[in-house]
Protein backbone atom coordinates (compact mmCIF):
# COMPACT_ATOMS: atom_id res chain seq x y z
CA UNK A 1 0.00 0.00 0.00
CA UNK A 2 2.71 2.32 0.69
CA UNK A 3 4.08 1.77 -2.42
CA UNK A 4 1.32 1.95 -4.24
CA UNK A 5 0.27 5.61 -2.53
CA UNK A 6 4.13 6.86 -3.15
CA UNK A 7 3.35 5.83 -7.29
CA UNK A 8 -0.02 7.52 -7.43
CA UNK A 9 1.51 10.72 -5.46
CA UNK A 10 4.09 10.75 -8.46
CA UNK A 11 2.12 10.62 -11.45
CA UNK A 12 2.42 13.69 -13.76
CA UNK A 13 -0.90 15.13 -14.88
CA UNK A 14 -1.99 14.39 -18.77
CA UNK A 15 -2.26 16.27 -21.90
CA UNK A 16 -5.56 17.40 -23.61
CA UNK A 17 -6.29 17.41 -27.34
CA UNK A 18 -8.53 19.82 -28.25
CA UNK A 19 -10.28 19.86 -32.03
CA UNK A 20 -12.35 22.61 -33.04
CA UNK A 21 -14.46 23.26 -35.92
CA UNK A 22 -16.05 26.41 -36.89
CA UNK A 23 -17.83 28.43 -39.22
CA UNK A 24 -15.41 31.13 -38.70
CA UNK A 25 -11.92 31.38 -40.26
CA UNK A 26 -9.68 29.47 -39.67
CA UNK A 27 -12.12 26.86 -39.62
CA UNK A 28 -10.54 23.60 -37.75
CA UNK A 29 -7.51 23.64 -35.01
CA UNK A 30 -5.96 21.36 -33.68
CA UNK A 31 -4.47 22.25 -30.11
CA UNK A 32 -2.78 20.10 -26.86
CA UNK A 33 -2.95 21.39 -23.30
CA UNK A 34 -0.51 19.94 -21.07
CA UNK A 35 -0.49 21.46 -17.11
CA UNK A 36 2.87 21.83 -15.43
CA UNK A 37 3.03 21.86 -11.99
CA UNK A 38 5.04 24.41 -10.00
CA UNK A 39 6.34 25.41 -6.35
CA UNK A 40 7.24 21.49 -5.76
CA UNK A 41 3.86 21.07 -5.71
CA UNK A 42 4.66 17.13 -6.43
CA UNK A 43 7.87 16.99 -4.48
CA UNK A 44 5.15 17.41 -1.39
CA UNK A 45 2.63 15.46 -2.74
CA UNK A 46 4.95 12.39 -2.41
CA UNK A 47 6.04 13.60 1.32
CA UNK A 48 2.37 13.04 1.95
CA UNK A 49 2.40 9.69 0.71
CA UNK A 50 5.61 8.56 2.32
CA UNK A 51 4.29 9.86 5.97
CA UNK A 52 1.08 8.18 4.85
CA UNK A 53 3.09 4.86 4.28
CA UNK A 54 4.78 5.32 7.52
CA UNK A 55 1.89 5.80 9.90
CA UNK A 56 0.47 2.53 8.01
CA UNK A 57 2.96 0.81 9.03
CA UNK A 58 3.37 2.41 12.79
CA UNK A 59 -1.04 0.68 12.61
CA UNK A 60 1.30 -3.03 11.24
CA UNK A 61 3.84 -2.66 13.83
CA UNK A 62 1.11 -2.15 16.80
CA UNK A 63 -1.38 -5.23 15.10
CA UNK A 64 2.21 -7.57 15.63
CA UNK A 65 2.35 -6.38 19.68
CA UNK A 66 -1.15 -7.16 19.86
CA UNK A 67 -0.34 -10.76 18.29
CA UNK A 68 2.72 -11.19 20.06
CA UNK A 69 1.24 -10.44 23.39
CA UNK A 70 -2.20 -12.75 22.55
CA UNK A 71 0.39 -15.75 21.25
CA UNK A 72 2.66 -15.28 24.51
CA UNK A 73 -0.75 -15.45 26.50
CA UNK A 74 -1.92 -18.13 24.42
CA UNK A 75 1.32 -19.85 24.99
CA UNK A 76 1.56 -19.87 28.78
CA UNK A 77 -2.20 -20.96 29.31
CA UNK A 78 -1.70 -24.14 27.38
CA UNK A 79 1.73 -24.50 29.21
CA UNK A 80 -0.47 -24.07 32.60
CA UNK A 81 -3.38 -26.22 31.38
CA UNK A 82 -1.01 -28.78 30.90
CA UNK A 83 1.28 -28.11 34.41
CA UNK A 84 -2.77 -28.21 35.83
CA UNK A 85 -2.64 -31.56 34.24
CA UNK A 86 0.20 -32.84 35.81
CA UNK A 87 -0.40 -31.66 39.38
CA UNK A 88 -3.58 -33.03 39.26
CA UNK A 89 -2.25 -36.86 37.97
CA UNK A 90 -0.12 -35.82 40.95
CA UNK A 91 -3.26 -35.52 43.00
CA UNK A 92 -4.76 -38.76 42.07
CA UNK A 93 -1.43 -40.81 42.93
CA UNK A 94 -1.00 -38.88 46.54
CA UNK A 95 -5.07 -40.12 46.84
CA UNK A 96 -4.85 -43.48 45.54
CA UNK A 97 -1.72 -43.86 47.62
CA UNK A 98 -3.84 -42.94 51.30
CA UNK A 99 -6.30 -44.86 49.85
CA UNK A 100 -3.80 -48.25 49.99
CA UNK A 101 -2.81 -46.87 53.48
CA UNK A 102 -6.47 -47.33 54.36
CA UNK A 103 -7.28 -50.61 52.79
CA UNK A 104 -4.06 -51.85 54.57
CA UNK A 105 -5.17 -50.52 57.92
CA UNK A 106 -8.90 -51.53 57.36
CA UNK A 107 -7.25 -55.00 56.58
CA UNK A 108 -5.58 -55.20 60.23
CA UNK A 109 -8.09 -54.18 61.64
CA UNK A 110 -6.72 -50.79 62.88
CA UNK A 111 -9.81 -48.85 61.25
CA UNK A 112 -13.64 -49.03 60.04
CA UNK A 113 -14.79 -49.63 56.60
CA UNK A 114 -15.37 -45.76 56.44
CA UNK A 115 -12.29 -44.64 55.89
CA UNK A 116 -11.33 -46.60 53.30
CA UNK A 117 -15.18 -45.05 51.34
CA UNK A 118 -13.61 -41.92 52.74
CA UNK A 119 -10.34 -42.28 50.40
CA UNK A 120 -11.97 -43.38 47.85
CA UNK A 121 -14.23 -40.58 47.43
CA UNK A 122 -10.72 -38.78 47.86
CA UNK A 123 -9.80 -41.09 44.36
CA UNK A 124 -12.83 -40.47 42.53
CA UNK A 125 -13.01 -36.31 43.20
CA UNK A 126 -9.01 -36.63 41.51
CA UNK A 127 -9.80 -38.81 38.85
CA UNK A 128 -12.68 -36.51 37.84
CA UNK A 129 -10.72 -33.62 37.95
CA UNK A 130 -8.16 -34.69 36.10
CA UNK A 131 -10.21 -35.47 33.42
CA UNK A 132 -11.57 -32.35 33.35
CA UNK A 133 -8.27 -30.58 33.54
CA UNK A 134 -7.16 -32.82 30.02
CA UNK A 135 -10.17 -31.32 28.69
CA UNK A 136 -9.45 -27.94 29.37
CA UNK A 137 -5.87 -29.08 28.33
CA UNK A 138 -7.26 -29.48 24.48
CA UNK A 139 -9.25 -26.71 24.38
CA UNK A 140 -6.08 -24.29 25.44
CA UNK A 141 -4.06 -26.17 22.57
CA UNK A 142 -6.86 -25.46 20.10
CA UNK A 143 -6.86 -21.82 21.02
CA UNK A 144 -3.29 -21.65 20.73
CA UNK A 145 -3.49 -23.17 17.07
CA UNK A 146 -6.16 -20.68 15.74
CA UNK A 147 -3.96 -18.19 16.53
CA UNK A 148 -1.08 -20.26 15.07
CA UNK A 149 -3.23 -20.73 11.92
CA UNK A 150 -2.77 -24.51 12.75
CA UNK A 151 -5.09 -27.37 13.00
CA UNK A 152 -6.86 -27.15 16.11
CA UNK A 153 -5.88 -30.58 17.18
CA UNK A 154 -1.93 -30.40 16.14
CA UNK A 155 -0.20 -31.25 19.23
CA UNK A 156 2.71 -29.06 20.68
CA UNK A 157 5.59 -29.96 22.53
CA UNK A 158 6.18 -26.91 24.86
CA UNK A 159 9.37 -25.98 25.75
CA UNK A 160 8.88 -23.32 28.14
CA UNK A 161 7.01 -23.54 31.16
CA UNK A 162 5.29 -21.38 33.93
CA UNK A 163 8.09 -20.79 35.69
CA UNK A 164 10.13 -19.61 32.74
CA UNK A 165 12.02 -16.33 34.25
CA UNK A 166 10.67 -12.85 32.69
CA UNK A 167 13.48 -9.96 32.27
CA UNK A 168 13.64 -7.27 34.55
CA UNK A 169 14.37 -3.62 34.10
CA UNK A 170 14.16 -0.60 35.85
CA UNK A 171 11.06 1.86 36.10
CA UNK A 172 12.90 4.74 34.53
CA UNK A 173 14.44 2.79 31.22
CA UNK A 174 10.80 1.37 30.68
CA UNK A 175 9.71 5.09 30.96
CA UNK A 176 12.16 6.25 28.48
CA UNK A 177 11.32 2.83 26.11
CA UNK A 178 7.64 3.70 26.46
CA UNK A 179 7.62 7.31 24.95
CA UNK A 180 9.83 6.08 21.95
CA UNK A 181 8.37 2.90 21.19
CA UNK A 182 4.73 3.17 22.71
CA UNK A 183 2.33 2.24 19.84
CA UNK A 184 -0.23 5.29 20.83
CA UNK A 185 2.40 7.54 20.62
CA UNK A 186 3.97 6.34 17.74
CA UNK A 187 1.14 6.39 16.17
CA UNK A 188 0.17 10.16 17.15
CA UNK A 189 3.82 10.79 15.89
CA UNK A 190 2.85 9.80 12.60
CA UNK A 191 -0.37 11.81 12.28
CA UNK A 192 1.83 15.03 13.17
CA UNK A 193 4.20 14.16 10.75
CA UNK A 194 1.29 13.69 7.42
CA UNK A 195 -0.33 16.81 9.12
CA UNK A 196 2.64 18.76 8.78
CA UNK A 197 3.90 17.35 5.35
CA UNK A 198 -0.18 18.37 4.11
CA UNK A 199 -0.11 21.33 5.23
CA UNK A 200 3.34 22.01 3.15
CA UNK A 201 1.02 20.64 0.17
CA UNK A 202 -1.73 23.25 0.87
CA UNK A 203 1.02 26.40 0.72
CA UNK A 204 2.57 25.00 -2.65
CA UNK A 205 -0.59 24.25 -3.70
CA UNK A 206 -1.15 28.46 -3.99
CA UNK A 207 1.17 28.67 -6.64
CA UNK A 208 -1.12 27.79 -9.28
CA UNK A 209 -0.03 25.47 -12.37
CA UNK A 210 1.36 26.54 -15.57
CA UNK A 211 -0.56 25.75 -18.87
CA UNK A 212 1.00 25.33 -22.11
CA UNK A 213 -1.17 25.24 -25.07
CA UNK A 214 0.42 24.23 -28.60
CA UNK A 215 -1.24 23.01 -31.98
CA UNK A 216 -2.36 23.89 -35.39
CA UNK A 217 -5.25 25.81 -37.01
CA UNK A 218 -6.41 24.90 -40.02
CA UNK A 219 -8.42 26.20 -43.62
CA UNK A 220 -8.46 29.97 -43.61
CA UNK A 221 -8.99 30.62 -47.19
CA UNK A 222 -7.87 34.18 -47.20
CA UNK A 223 -4.77 34.00 -45.07
CA UNK A 224 -3.16 30.39 -44.94
CA UNK A 225 -4.08 27.00 -45.23
CA UNK A 226 -2.48 25.60 -41.74
CA UNK A 227 -0.89 27.77 -39.44
CA UNK A 228 0.86 27.33 -36.02
CA UNK A 229 -0.54 28.24 -32.56
CA UNK A 230 0.32 28.56 -28.92
CA UNK A 231 -1.02 30.33 -25.30
CA UNK A 232 0.23 30.37 -22.19
CA UNK A 233 -2.14 30.56 -19.08
CA UNK A 234 -1.74 30.64 -15.54
CA UNK A 235 -4.66 30.86 -12.92
CA UNK A 236 -4.47 34.49 -10.95
CA UNK A 237 -4.79 33.34 -6.69
CA UNK A 238 -7.12 36.36 -5.76
CA UNK A 239 -9.58 35.13 -3.59
CA UNK A 240 -8.87 31.68 -2.60
CA UNK A 241 -5.26 30.92 -1.42
CA UNK A 242 -5.92 27.44 0.73
CA UNK A 243 -6.39 29.91 3.83
CA UNK A 244 -9.05 27.86 5.66
CA UNK A 245 -7.34 24.69 4.86
CA UNK A 246 -4.10 26.14 6.31
CA UNK A 247 -5.78 27.51 9.36
CA UNK A 248 -7.39 23.87 10.00
CA UNK A 249 -3.88 21.93 9.65
CA UNK A 250 -2.52 24.28 12.34
CA UNK A 251 -5.72 23.42 14.72
CA UNK A 252 -5.10 19.73 14.29
CA UNK A 253 -1.72 20.01 14.77
CA UNK A 254 -2.05 21.73 18.23
CA UNK A 255 -4.81 18.99 18.85
CA UNK A 256 -2.55 16.20 18.01
CA UNK A 257 -0.11 18.10 20.26
CA UNK A 258 -2.74 18.43 23.51
CA UNK A 259 -3.50 14.22 22.49
CA UNK A 260 0.21 13.90 22.36
CA UNK A 261 0.99 15.28 25.79
CA UNK A 262 -2.10 13.60 27.24
CA UNK A 263 -1.30 10.21 26.11
CA UNK A 264 2.00 10.48 27.46
CA UNK A 265 0.70 10.50 30.96
CA UNK A 266 -1.23 8.01 30.17
CA UNK A 267 1.56 5.56 28.85
CA UNK A 268 3.51 6.85 32.20
CA UNK A 269 0.86 5.70 33.89
CA UNK A 270 0.38 2.62 32.80
CA UNK A 271 3.65 1.48 32.48
CA UNK A 272 4.44 2.58 36.39
CA UNK A 273 1.07 0.13 37.15
CA UNK A 274 1.85 -2.64 35.05
CA UNK A 275 5.41 -2.30 36.22
CA UNK A 276 4.60 -2.59 40.09
CA UNK A 277 1.52 -5.22 39.56
CA UNK A 278 4.63 -7.47 38.18
CA UNK A 279 6.44 -6.35 40.81
CA UNK A 280 4.19 -7.85 43.21
CA UNK A 281 3.29 -10.89 41.62
CA UNK A 282 6.99 -11.85 41.17
CA UNK A 283 6.83 -11.04 45.49
CA UNK A 284 4.26 -13.73 45.59
CA UNK A 285 5.68 -16.24 43.12
CA UNK A 286 8.60 -16.11 45.04
CA UNK A 287 6.72 -16.41 48.51
CA UNK A 288 4.97 -19.69 47.41
CA UNK A 289 8.15 -20.97 45.64
CA UNK A 290 9.82 -20.19 48.78
CA UNK A 291 7.60 -20.55 51.68
CA UNK A 292 4.64 -21.91 51.17
CA UNK A 293 5.27 -24.95 48.73
CA UNK A 294 7.91 -26.71 50.96
CA UNK A 295 5.32 -26.40 53.81
CA UNK A 296 2.30 -27.37 52.45
CA UNK A 297 4.28 -30.41 51.02
CA UNK A 298 6.17 -31.26 54.00
CA UNK A 299 2.72 -31.27 56.15
CA UNK A 300 1.15 -33.63 53.69
CA UNK A 301 4.18 -35.63 53.98
CA UNK A 302 4.15 -35.60 57.86
CA UNK A 303 -0.01 -36.03 57.68
CA UNK A 304 0.54 -39.60 55.24
CA UNK A 305 2.96 -40.90 57.85
CA UNK A 306 1.16 -40.13 61.06
CA UNK A 307 -2.23 -41.65 59.60
CA UNK A 308 0.39 -45.00 58.32
CA UNK A 309 1.38 -44.91 61.90
CA UNK A 310 -1.95 -44.82 63.43
CA UNK A 311 -0.78 -41.52 65.25
CA UNK A 312 -3.93 -39.39 63.43
CA UNK A 313 -7.24 -39.98 61.72
CA UNK A 314 -7.99 -40.30 58.26
CA UNK A 315 -9.51 -36.79 58.26
CA UNK A 316 -6.24 -34.93 59.05
CA UNK A 317 -4.74 -36.77 56.28
CA UNK A 318 -7.34 -36.06 53.73
CA UNK A 319 -7.18 -32.08 54.46
CA UNK A 320 -3.02 -32.06 53.95
CA UNK A 321 -3.89 -33.74 51.04
CA UNK A 322 -6.06 -30.86 50.29
CA UNK A 323 -3.80 -28.13 51.69
CA UNK A 324 -1.08 -29.08 49.09
CA UNK A 325 -3.65 -28.78 46.27
CA UNK A 326 -4.68 -25.56 47.19
CA UNK A 327 -1.50 -24.13 47.50
CA UNK A 328 0.08 -25.44 44.50
CA UNK A 329 -2.93 -24.22 42.21
CA UNK A 330 -2.05 -21.36 43.75
CA UNK A 331 0.89 -21.23 42.84
CA UNK A 332 0.75 -22.15 38.98
CA UNK A 333 -2.46 -19.57 39.10
CA UNK A 334 0.10 -17.36 40.06
CA UNK A 335 2.97 -18.20 37.75
CA UNK A 336 0.18 -17.88 34.76
CA UNK A 337 -1.11 -14.31 36.03
CA UNK A 338 2.62 -13.39 36.15
CA UNK A 339 3.22 -14.56 32.47
CA UNK A 340 0.24 -12.42 31.56
CA UNK A 341 1.41 -9.32 33.30
CA UNK A 342 4.27 -9.63 31.50
CA UNK A 343 3.01 -9.48 27.98
CA UNK A 344 1.08 -6.66 29.34
CA UNK A 345 3.84 -4.79 29.70
CA UNK A 346 5.96 -5.77 26.91
CA UNK A 347 2.91 -4.55 24.48
CA UNK A 348 2.53 -1.47 26.61
CA UNK A 349 6.51 -0.35 26.54
CA UNK A 350 6.15 -1.49 22.65
CA UNK A 351 9.03 -3.80 23.11
CA UNK A 352 10.92 -6.46 25.01
CA UNK A 353 11.62 -6.05 28.67
CA UNK A 354 15.25 -6.62 28.91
Amino acid sequence: MTLAGIQIAKQRPNPTANFTALRDEPHEGLFFDQPIEIGGKRGRRIDVARQEGALTEVEITAFVRKVRRSTREAYYAAAYARAESERLARVVDLARRLEQIAKDRFNTGDVAQLEVMQTGLEVSRAETDLQVARQREIVSMSELNALLDEPAKKAWELEGTLEDKTPTARLEELLSRAYQSNPDLQHLGGEKKVEESRRSLLKAERIPDLVLDAGMDFNSPHDFRYGPRSQVSIGLPLFSRNQGEIAQSFANERVLEAETAATERSVSARVEAAFYDLEAQRTQVQLYHDRLLPVARQLESMAEESYRAGKTNILTAIQAQQDVQSVESSYLQSLEQLQDLYAGLEETVGGAVD
